[in-house]
């Protein structure tokens, strides 16, 4: 299935933090907290202001980015887990 976000909304796969634990002690997948940082799969083509004109978007495909953790709409695609979010709840883009 192909999904294309509408205006200014991305589509975001989060990036799992790699987690080395001393001691040997597993936290199971339950008690950890979803990642806040993803890559950026697909955008829309922009906001459209009140005047009529259209914003380009400041995130691009393949951008790593922040997000705030309640942020965005957790959807399925083909299986996979990912997030809808509009780029004013983007934080920062990394690197």
């Amino acid at each position: 299935m192909k999904v294309r976000p509408l205006h200014d909304r991305l589509l975001v796969r989060r990036i799992e933090e790699k987690e080395t634990v001393k001691g040997g002690i597993i936290i199971p997948d339950t008690a950890k907290e979803k990642p806040q940082e993803g890559e950026v799969l697909a955008v829309g083509t922009g906001k459209v202001l009140d005047n009529g004109t259209k914003l380009s978007m400041d995130v691009k495909v393949g951008d790593k980015i922040l997000f705030g953790k309640y942020a965005g709409t957790d959807i399925k695609v083909d299986g996979e887990e990912v997030l809808i979010l509009r780029e004013d709840e983007v934080l920062a883009v990394i690197g």
